[in-house]
């Protein structure tokens, strides 16, 4: 009998569906673009960069580092994302490179630029969003949202717009000296 049991329990399970839903939880924001899931993968957001929040061998803490961190670190510890993968889907240090979306539909990458969390970075083949990254970074930039507001950025030169030409001032030359 309970072998009968059994092997309807399994029959039973064989024809369930179980479906993947395509979403992964966040354990873990290690910096403004850049997070772990819960199976220890880690992913980098696309074409956005996010100041650094901590010093490395390489690099110091930027300018509004740890605000990005923290910020990136409410949406998404703890929440289920879905990953949407471009043409490269890894980069030199082997984590995944993705869009990243909450459940809700809220589409991370462009989020961070739109309130200043980060400025477009767009390294090619991945440069679906490329122009709207731009225009959502020139949005907040034009809105001095996030790290926009302070100085630090003043001399930025935007991707989107063509650089300024420098006026050059004429010299004056010197006047001669007409007294006998």
């Amino acid at each position: 009998m309970r072998r009968i049991a059994l092997y309807l329990i399994i029959l039973l399970l064989a024809g369930c569906n179980f479906k993947d839903d395509g979403y992964r939880t966040v354990v873990k924001v290690i910096d403004g673009d850049t997070f772990t899931l819960e199976n220890g993968e880690k992913v980098r957001l696309i074409g956005i960069d996010a100041p650094e929040s901590r010093n490395t061998g390489r690099k110091k803490i930027g300018y509004y580092g740890r605000e990005a961190k923290e910020h990136l670190k409410t949406y998404l510890t703890g929440k289920r994302v879905r990953l949407e993968l471009d043409v490269a889907p890894k980069d030199r240090y082997q984590r995944t490179l993705a869009y990243v979306y909450l459940e809700d539909g809220t589409f991370m990458n462009a989020e961070l630029l739109r309130q200043g969390y980060a400025m477009v970075y767009t390294v090619p083949p991945n440069v679906r969003h490329a122009d709207e990254f731009v225009d959502l970074q020139r949005e907040a930039r034009e809105n001095n949202r996030g790290l926009w507001a302070g100085h630090q950025y003043d001399d930025y030169q935007d991707p989107g717009k063509k650089p300024k030409k420098k006026k050059r001032k004429k010299k004056k030359e010197p006047e001669e000296d007409l007294a006998f």
